[in-house]
Order: C-alpha cells, then sequence, then structure tokens
C-alpha cells in the first residue's frame, strides 16, 4: 500500500500548526507586555535615526531594522553602544 502525501499539504499544515500556536500565545501574553514591546521598539527605531542623522558626518550608520530597534529599545543607552561597537567590529 503505498500512500503519497504532497508536501504542499504538509508545509501548510506545519504553518497552520504553528499559526494556531501563536494565536495561543498572543491570547496568554498580557496586552501590556505586548503594547510595550511594539513602544519600546518605535522608541529605539527613532533613536536610531537621530544617530544615524548625527552620525552621517563621522560616517557612522546603524541599519534600522526590528532587531536594532528592539535592542536599542529594551537596553536604551547601553543597547545603543552595544549596537555602535557591532557596527565597528562587523
Amino acid at each position: 500500500m503505498n500512500i503519497s502525501i504532497e508536501y504542499n499539504i504538509i508545509i501548510a499544515y506545519l504553518i497552520g500548526l504553528f499559526l494556531l500556536y501563536f494565536l495561543g500565545w498572543l491570547l496568554i501574553v498580557p496586552r501590556k507586555f505586548l503594547l510595550r514591546i511594539i513602544i519600546n521598539g518605535i522608541i529605539g527605531g527613532l533613536i536610531l535615526f537621530i544617530i544615524n542623522l548625527l552620525g552621517k558626518s563621522i560616517g557612522l550608520y546603524i541599519a534600522i531594522n526590528p532587531v536594532t530597534a528592539l535592542v536599542a529599545g529594551f537596553l536604551g543607552i547601553p543597547g545603543i553602544i552595544l549596537l555602535i561597537i557591532l557596527q565597528y567590529i562587523v
């Protein structure tokens, strides 16, 4: 007996399970925490934008993406210093 399942069905099933898990996680995690993450990310992105404007003259540029914005938002000034150091290392 040869049973064949298409890979599209398996991928759709896995994506559906992931979305179900993510939805459950959103219902369990307090909304305050999610709001704090979003606000910190926005503030971090704004700080990075200001640093990029001021650092243009000395050749300092930090890419603004969700990871760098959240690092700057969560860690504040130490996070920004960390990003600057990592920019010069890499």
